[in-house]
């Protein structure tokens, strides 16, 4: 009873998050976190309908608004340093790349200890929760194509078949040579696939975009055949266009996003809860039926028929922190 009575009055007071030891009593941080009344999260979700569903699903149950900032990895990441570097603590959670929380790490304190999270519990292996960190979704990328460009018998079912001769001037990618996507399936391809992939991928000149989103729409209108990486959630918005997503035999490279408490976050519980949302079955099968794979077990089985091949992919990499500057200076070399 004294600590349902501790939680109770900790709960009421701001500023303070309901210690780890109340998710015996779980009531008291949604109390906590609807009497501060908002939660401010920074993510990298680039406008994306099934981030906002997500969003949407946590203000419907919880009467709690959620306001987003939404950018690049690289621009989110020195938003919030340069915030918190002025004493500023506007934001409550972030959404990133596991690099990029680790390279927070050895920078200085960007991020809280994560409090206890009881979905955390339900990740499916490989995933696991950190002491600062815990997985929220997995970023896939695959093959777009034109199916009126790529013959059914030209279809590259193999990231080596992006190095025939045939496709020379006709790839479109994301820029190799910064912090992205880009340079995230350069790194990891070039483990896969060894070092000869990446030399014979750039003879074949790909053209480098910035804009993602849009380089799928300009390859269903043909001004190129092929697009890489193209990320799986992407590509469940262009139905209809004659396009195709391919996931190559070796499997998908891909970036894992983490949820992570910012440092000093004025709405900690707020925080904790969306979290908790987050991996949910509910927030997770959103994602599935996206054409990502949910970090979360049982989740992948429940998605869409039409989800199913991308919910279950087969995964490669992630990329690594130590290596991303040499990986960033060899794509800058192959790609001057």
């Amino acid at each position: 009873m004294m600590k349902m009575v501790m939680a109770a009055v900790l709960a009421g007071l701001a500023g303070l998050i309901v210690p780890a030891h109340a998710e015996d009593n779980w009531d008291a941080v949604v109390d906590a976190a609807k009497k501060e009344g908002k939660v401010v999260v920074y993510d990298m979700a680039l406008g994306a309908p099934y981030f906002l569903a997500v969003l949407k699903s946590f203000e419907a149950k919880y009467g709690i608004p959620v306001e987003s900032l939404d950018l690049r990895a690289s621009e989110l990441a020195e938003r919030i340093r340069t915030e918190q570097s002025a004493g500023r603590f506007l934001g409550d959670v972030e959404i990133i790349t596991t690099t990029m929380i680790e390279e927070q790490r050895q920078n200085g304190e960007f991020i809280e200890k994560l409090p206890a999270i009881p979905n955390a519990a339900n990740l499916r292996p490989p995933f696991k929760v950190s002491d600062y960190s815990v997985p929220a979704f997995v970023q896939p990328m695959g093959i777009l194509i034109n199916t009126r460009l790529v013959k059914d018998q030209d279809v590259p079912d193999s990231w080596s078949d992006l190095t025939n001769p045939k496709w020379q001037g006709k790839i479109l990618s994301d820029d190799m040579r910064p912090l992205g996507s880009g340079n995230t399936m350069f790194a990891i391809l070039e483990h896969q696939m060894g070092a000869e992939f990446n030399e014979k991928l750039a003879g074949q000149k790909p053209v480098f975009s910035r804009d993602m989103r849009n380089d799928a729409r300009r390859v269903a209108r043909g001004e190129y055949a092929i697009y890489v990486p193209q990320i799986f959630a992407f590509t469940s918005d262009l139905k209809g266009l004659p396009v195709k997503l391919v996931i190559p035999k070796e499997g998908a490279p891909y970036a894992e996003m983490d949820l992570a408490v910012l440092k000093n976050a004025p709405h900690p519980n707020a925080a904790r809860l969306f979290i908790q949302h987050f991996l949910s079955m509910e927030s997770q099968l959103i994602y599935a039926n996206a054409w990502m794979p949910p970090v979360v077990a049982g989740v992948a089985e429940r998605a869409n028929p039409d989800a199913q091949p991308f919910a279950n992919a087969k995964l490669i990499g992630p990329a690594k922190l130590a290596e991303r500057p040499s990986m960033m200076a060899l794509a800058k070399k192959l790609y001057p």
